[in-house]
């Protein structure tokens, strides 16, 4: 039995369209077909604006180089439960990440500890909607309102989430997304910053291209700029810390042609993901999860208490290996980024306390997930759960 953890995401239609596009075109960098895209994803997502980038890491990167470009210094609230990018993106842009442990019911933070830790020195809150699930609260939202905290989303994993029926990456000042090749929108390698205001929008953009100032679409802001600099080459000023981030139009045909059955994937994805919960051991799987709103990546598998041992573990992921099934441990980004080697050279983990985040930790040691993907049968569902919950 082989079950990997993505299958067929990038289709003979969206290869059928890209060679159409190359047959047609002698245009290959950031152009039309990028505009285009980061339209329709607007539309779609319900923002203003959106930029496409070549990653969900420099999605991530950008974000927080917006903050910089506002704060000097201070302390982002993030999970401990992340992808490496979402960390290392607070650190490389000189912020301190205060950690907050998460809810296993959404595999995001606990709000409520989110808000007990909110201080002077609160910059802003990086939220991250892990594998579908809906992390945001009403109180969240409210309080970052009150205090002018950024809000920024990181909906890598999530796309199509909602929360009061909108979608996730519609209530943040920014939000990111990924379209790495596993994920429900896929353009191989790319990602997406989103945002309804102008005046961050035309920043991210700018920073994608260099910091150069053509990249922006303001008129009179780069008349402005080119009076102020008149012994400079209007083409080549470079008005803010940039990078390279910018995409292709290869990678946006495809993001386009696969944006018109994100829809119908979606559905398919979250009734596999109820067959799986309905038909899993709850005795020893934990299966209490939000589903509102959620937009299921993968397949998650918690051990309830009684089966969080070493052995058990050793026994769940030898017959998985054996059988072909594709798993990874500690969910995305291999569990509590607190444990991982990298964090030690920039913070002094003791002070943190590392085991003072009980519910990343089980995630950690005794949490994995397994791939869903639109064209999953229920009777491979049904043998994979079978499987699981035959494990002793």
């Amino acid at each position: 039995m082989i079950h990997r953890l993505m299958n067929n995401n990038i289709t003979s239609k969206d290869r059928d369209v890209l060679v159409k596009f190359i047959q047609n075109t002698d245009y290959f960098t950031n152009g039309k077909k990028v505009k285009e895209f980061e339209e329709k994803w607007s539309t779609w997502v319900g923002t203003k604006y959106s930029v496409f980038v070549n990653s969900g890491s420099s999605a991530n990167l950008l974000s927080l180089s917006y903050v910089k470009s506002i704060y000097e210094d201070g302390e982002i609230i993030v999970s401990p439960l992340n992808w490496v990018s979402d960390v290392t993106s607070i650190l490389y842009n000189g912020f301190k990440p205060r950690f907050i442990d998460i809810n296993l019911k959404t595999l995001s933070m606990d709000i409520d500890k989110v808000i007990n830790s909110i201080n002077k020195k609160t910059r802003a809150i990086l939220i991250t909607h892990i594998l579908g699930f809906n992390g945001l609260k009403k109180e969240l939202i409210d309080i970052c309102k009150k205090k002018k905290i950024l809000l920024i989303e990181d909906v890598c994993e999530s796309h199509g989430a909602t929360y009061k029926g909108k979608k996730l990456g519609s209530f943040g000042n920014l939000s990111n997304f990924s379209f790495y090749y596993a994920h429900h929108l896929s353009t191989i390698e790319g990602g997406m910053v989103c945002t309804n205001d102008r005046k961050i929008y035309e920043k991210i953009r700018i920073m994608r291209g260099h910091g150069m100032l053509r990249e922006s679409t303001d008129t009179n802001y780069k008349k402005k700029i080119c009076k102020k600099y008149p012994k400079l080459n209007e083409k080549f000023i470079f008005i803010e810390p940039g990078y390279n981030f910018r995409s292709t139009e290869l990678n946006a045909v495809i993001g386009i042609n696969q944006l018109k059955r994100l829809n119908f994937n979606n559905k398919l994805r979250n009734k596999n993901h109820e067959y799986f919960l309905k038909n899993l051991d709850k005795k020893k799987y934990f299966t209490d999860f939000d589903l509102e709103g959620s937009s299921n990546y993968a397949f998650v598998i918690i051990f309830n208490k009684n089966y969080r041992k070493i052995s058990f573990r050793k026994k769940f992921e030898r017959i998985l290996f054996k059988l072909g099934i594709e798993f990874r441990r500690g969910t995305s980004g291999g569990g509590n980024q607190l444990r991982q080697p990298y964090l030690k050279k920039h913070i002094k983990i003791n002070k943190l306390n590392i085991n003072n985040f009980p519910k990343t930790d089980i995630i950690h040691n005794y949490g994995y997930y397994i791939g869903n993907y639109p064209n999953l049968s229920k009777s491979k569902i049904l043998k994979i759960c079978n499987i699981l919950n035959n494990i002793n």
